[in-house]
């Protein structure tokens, strides 16, 4: 196209010059009393000539006038491409984890970039990696004066108070940080956390609603943790006197969290207590169903206290029947049978038990230890299972699934790491033990509670730890 159009342009100047050529005319110019006389065709070339040396003229004047302004962009220029490089090294040596060169980066990247908010994220990055704790939350602080690195700056300094251990400022900072950007995971995610910590149910419940909107938090999650935010305001309710309000929420957080058998347990009390028996066993018949729990046994068992150890044991058939292939329906049914003195039918329940996943645990060896004091009386049986009770695999307990910490009780937030319906009914890796010590069988034993106060002629678990120890 180019080759075109240069063809084109020599064409018409050859053609040009043929025509003035062929026409040469006469021009005459009379100025201060000089008289110039010429043809067309030279003046034309005179005055294209006069012009492009004008044109030439201005274009060298032109660019030494810009010359200084060029210089000084082109100066400018390199020293931000080294800036950002010294930026750049900066953020890998942070990532290395080599401080001192981190810090020789950021303080050359702040002296060549002029653009601060480039430089503080670094420059916090170097000082959390140096331990300065003052010195980072300054750079983060100074971050949120500036609108392009606020965000950044709050996530500084909220990573800097949960560091901490301070919850009410990291909660300041994740609300401040949700009116920025409302559809941030981590944002939602810590602030909903940080309301459970501080018991801000009802500000918890609308979070987590927003969280499920945005599809932050699944659903299924989402549900369980609506069920422990229910028990909590159940609670709450109860201590203000307003016990419909209670049973409602007690019933919702059930419904939500059905795995949780303290929810179903406390659904149930409070059923019982409005003398609404029959209700109160439904609630724990259908917990069982799902999550088979001890204190669901003691519950039910408790919902009539004038059974005799028989009519209790029809009860708690009643109730194992919901599951019946569950090993606590097993454990539940051979403890009612000791206390119904029936030995035949709680060795049968045990030896189920002890078949069935789980095989032989501290309790079930300490449920054999009293039905072999009860029945025979032989101290040489009953060491055999104090024994087995200290070396056997563990019983289920509530464990945290973010820290693994243990707890007795069941709450709404780990003991050990504080995080918010981490605590699950299973049963904890096996700890390693060098020589275990005698005294552990006791505690095995006193681990059981029995499903009612009466334990006709059962020795408690002093007595057996005391016997094992005296028998040969």
């Amino acid at each position: 196209m180019r080759v075109l159009v240069g063809l084109l342009i020599a064409v018409a100047v050859a053609a040009g010059a043929v025509f003035f050529a062929d026409r040469p005319g006469q021009v005459g110019i009379v100025w201060q009393g000089w008289e110039i006389t010429t043809s067309v065709g030279v003046l034309l070339a005179a005055t294209v000539i006069a012009a492009l040396v004008l044109a030439a003229l201005v274009r060298i004047l032109s660019g030494l006038l810009r010359l200084p302004r060029g210089w000084l962009r082109r100066r400018r220029e390199r020293r931000r491409r080294a800036g950002y490089r010294a930026l750049t090294r900066g953020m890998v040596a942070v990532a290395a984890g080599d401080a001192d060169e981190a810090q020789r980066h950021a303080r050359r990247a702040d002296a060549l970039l002029a653009e601060p908010p480039l430089t503080l994220l670094l420059s916090a990055q170097v000082a959390q990696l140096n331990g300065d704790e003052g010195a980072a939350k300054r750079f983060f602080t100074a971050m949120l004066e500036r609108p392009e690195t606020e965000f950044l700056g709050l996530r500084g300094l909220f990573n800097e108070a949960r560091r901490r251990g301070d919850d009410r400022t990291a909660l300041r900072l994740a609300e401040r940080a949700k009116a920025l950007r409302p559809e941030t995971p981590w944002v939602v995610e810590s602030l909903f956390e940080l309301q459970a910590r501080a018991a801000q149910w009802e500000a918890a419940a609308n979070t987590l609603s927003e969280a499920v909107k945005r599809r932050i938090v699944p659903a299924p999650r989402a549900r369980h943790h609506q069920g422990i935010i229910a028990h909590e305001l159940s609670l709450a309710a109860e201590r203000r006197g307003d016990t419909r309000q209670a049973v409602a929420l007690a019933a919702r957080a059930q419904g939500l969290a059905p795995d949780l058998a303290p929810l179903a347990c406390r659904h149930a009390r409070l059923l019982s207590e409005l003398g609404r028996g029959r209700a109160a066993a439904k609630a724990v018949e259908r917990a069982w169903r799902s999550a088979p729990h001890p204190a669901l046994a003691r519950v039910y068992a408790g919902l009539d206290e004038t059974d005799e150890p028989l009519a209790r044991l029809r009860r708690c058939e009643r109730l194992a029947g919901q599951n019946p292939d569950a090993r606590e329906s097993r454990l539940m049914l051979a403890q009612a049978a000791l206390d119904a003195r029936l030995w035949g039918e709680a060795r049968r329940h045990l030896e189920q038990a002890e078949n069935g996943a789980g095989g032989a645990t501290p309790r079930l060896c300490a449920l054999a230890a009293r039905l072999e004091e009860a029945e025979h009386g032989d101290p040489a049986r009953v060491r055999h299972w104090l024994d087995r009770a200290v070396s056997a695999a563990p019983d289920p307990r509530w464990v945290c699934a973010a820290c693994g910490g243990e707890s007795a009780e069941w709450q709404p937030l780990c003991p050990h790491c504080r995080g918010f319906d981490t605590l699950a009914w299973t049963t904890p890796a096996p700890r390693v033990r060098d020589v275990p010590p005698p005294p552990a069988a006791a505690d095995a034993v006193a681990a059981t509670p029995p499903l009612a106060d009466a334990r006709p002629r059962l020795l408690p678990a002093e007595e057996y730890a005391k016997k094992a120890a005296s028998s040969p």
